[in-house]
């Protein structure tokens, strides 16, 4: 598998001097699946530029894999160029609330007075599907994905592909009620899809002074972060989420945290930068 990070600042997108070596675009990764079309993890604003690319390549068949409907995951969603053209065929997973469908609950965001135009209105063809504790499979791809705690309806990510896994775990705190050191793994958030995954893309968005005021956000801290990847035996981990108001510099300050918890070299541990090529 290969693919290449758009977004990776958690919240509100954040560009400015202090954030142009890891970015200040939300959240969005592009993966290119062998024997599957284009697959999209997260609408942030990244998604804006991956837009104007796929036209570029004349690409109509690609699938969006939200892992909940937060604004900073979903905002760039009408500046994806592909939507507004009627040969585009796009499928869109995303958790399931007992509240109102996934179609439903988009389009809550893209109608006024938050957004000039109705969901209804858009040109592509556009199905929706339930990825609440599911699994599928698309050319030859598995898919599968499991509630993980956040506030309100979310889900991770695991992707399988001749024989190589990555998992996407953004907006996660499993450290919520447990103790990630002694619990079994059954009992912690998100560990089966995370499970010896060839690349983790996981949230770390606060350092533990940080998390103190901010328990039950959904978010993780770099100590919990480095425990988790630990347990979980995965190969590498890549920070994500960043938190709007950390600089470049800090960013770097709690990666080398993380390493020097986890105990591994420092290329199996690195930030999620805007433009970073990956490859699985």
């Amino acid at each position: 598998m290969k693919g290449r990070i758009w977004g990776s600042r958690g919240s509100i997108a954040s560009p400015g001097r202090d954030t142009k070596r890891y970015g200040g675009n939300t959240s969005c990764i592009e993966l290119r699946v062998p024997g599957c079309d284009v697959v999209i993890l997260d609408a942030g604003t990244g998604i804006r530029e991956l837009g104007v690319r796929l036209v570029e390549e004349g690409a109509e068949r690609m699938f969006l894999l939200l892992t909940h409907l937060h604004v900073d995951h979903l905002e760039g969603l009408g500046m994806f160029e592909p939507i507004w053209r009627p040969q585009t065929e796009l499928h869109i997973w995303g958790p399931a609330s007992p509240l109102a469908s996934l179609e439903e609950r988009i389009a809550m965001y893209f109608s006024p007075p938050l957004f000039p135009v109705h969901l209804s209105e858009v040109p592509a063809r556009i199905e929706y599907h339930d990825a609440s504790e599911s699994e599928w499979q698309i050319d030859g791809a598995r898919f599968s994905s499991t509630a993980i705690i956040h506030p309100g309806p979310t889900v991770g990510y695991r992707i399988e592909s001749k024989g190589r896994v990555v998992a996407y775990l953004t907006d996660h705190e499993p450290a919520l009620g447990a103790d990630l050191e002694s619990d079994p793994p059954q009992w912690i958030s998100g560990f089966g899809l995370a499970y010896r995954a060839d690349v983790l893309i996981h949230d770390c968005q606060y350092t533990p002074e940080e998390y103190e005021g901010r328990f039950g956000w959904g978010h993780s801290a770099t100590d919990q972060v480095a425990v988790f990847a630990r347990k979980a035996e995965v190969d590498r981990l890549i920070l994500f989420h960043h938190d709007p108001m950390h600089s470049d510099d800090q960013l770097e300050a709690m990666r080398d945290e993380v390493i020097e918890r986890w105990d591994v070299d420092g290329d199996r541990c690195t930030l999620a930068a805007e433009g970073a090529e990956l490859v699985v």
